[in-house]
C-alpha cells in the first residue's frame, strides 16, 4: 500500500474527486476547502471554513484521502479501504504518538488491524440530507433552549441518555432544542452540533424520556432540528449506529442518505 507524503491542506483533498463518488459524503461535507485565493483559510462564518484549517495535516493516495483532527488525535477518510488504511499507517509513521484514533470506510480496520492493536471498533453510517423533511406530528411543540436551560439538560441527559456524545456548554454547539410535556417537564431534547473540520451542521445528543418512548417525541425533535438545519445551512449530517433499526427507519423517512458506511476505532499499539 502506497500513500504520499504529508501535504498542507489547501485543495489538495479533493484532487482526486472523490468527494463526487457514493460513499464520500465525509469528505464532501466534512472537509474544510478554503478558497484558493484565502490561503490562510478564512474566519468562520464567512466562506463555511473554520480558521486556520489550511495548517492541518491531511494525506493523499491512490483511491483515499485523509485528514487529521490533532486536536483529538483523529484520523478522518473516505475511498478504498487498503489505500485508507494505507494513509492511517503513513499518518501515524510520520507523526508518531499524534494518531490515536481513526475513521474510514467499512473494512480499513481488517488493514490497519494488521499492523497495530484496535479498542473500541464501532461501525457506523455518515448520514446526510440536503432537503427539508417532511413533517413529523408534534414538530410545534419543539422550541429553542438557551444557556438558562444548560444543568436541566444536563440532568435529562445523564438520566436518559448517560453516552451522548454532547453536552451543555460544549463549543461545537450552536443550538439545543427540547419539548415540555403540559407540566413544564422536559420529555426530549437534542442538539445541532458541527463537523470539526469545516463546520456543517451535525445533529447529536438526541434523547427521549425513557417513559415516553415510542410516542413520536424523537422524530418531532429530529425533523424540527433537521429543518432548522437545511433552511440555515443547506444541510444536515448525523451519525447512527450500524444496526440500529428503529434511528435507520426514522432517518430513512425524513430523507437521510445512508450509502456512507464507515468504522471507528483506537490505536492500542504495534
Amino acid at each position: 500500500m502506497q500513500a504520499t507524503t504529508l501535504v498542507p491542506r489547501t485543495a489538495d483533498l479533493f484532487d482526486q474527486g472523490l468527494e463526487h463518488r457514493s460513499g464520500a459524503a465525509l469528505l464532501r461535507f466534512g472537509a474544510a476547502r478554503h478558497r484558493q485565493d484565502d490561503p490562510a483559510g478564512s474566519p468562520a462564518g464567512s466562506s463555511g471554513s473554520p480558521a486556520g484549517v489550511s495548517g492541518r495535516p491531511g494525506w493523499s493516495g491512490d483511491g483515499a484521502v485523509a485528514w487529521l483532527d490533532a486536536g483529538r488525535g483523529h484520523l478522518w477518510s473516505v475511498g478504498d479501504a487498503a489505500a485508507a488504511a494505507a494513509l492511517v499507517l503513513r499518518a501515524e509513521e510520520e507523526l508518531r504518538g499524534t494518531v490515536r484514533e481513526f475513521t474510514g470506510p467499512r473494512g480499513v480496520e481488517a488493514h490497519v488491524g494488521e499492523h497495530f492493536g484496535l479498542t473500541d471498533v464501532v461501525e457506523w453510517v455518515f448520514r446526510w440530507t440536503l432537503e427539508e423533511p417532511p413533517a413529523m406530528p408534534g414538530e410545534q411543540r419543539v422550541a429553542p433552549l438557551g444557556a438558562e436551560h444548560h444543568e436541566e439538560l444536563l440532568a435529562f441527559l445523564g438520566a436518559h441518555s448517560p453516552a451522548h456524545s454532547t453536552g451543555p456548554g460544549c463549543a461545537d454547539v450552536s443550538l439545543w432544542a427540547g419539548i415540555r410535556d403540559t407540566r413544564g417537564h422536559l420529555v426530549a431534547c437534542g442538539a445541532l452540533s458541527r463537523l470539526r473540520d469545516s463546520g456543517a451542521p451535525l445533529m447529536a445528543s438526541v434523547a427521549t424520556d425513557t417513559s415516553q418512548r415510542g410516542q413520536g417525541l424523537g422524530a418531532a425533535l429530529t425533523a424540527w432540528l433537521t429543518r432548522y438545519a437545511v433552511r440555515e445551512h443547506g444541510l444536515c449530517t448525523l451519525w447512527q449506529l450500524a444496526g440500529n433499526a428503529p434511528a435507520q427507519r426514522l432517518y430513512d423517512r425524513l430523507g437521510y442518505r445512508d450509502e456512507d458506511l464507515c468504522t471507528s476505532a483506537r490505536i492500542t499499539g504495534r
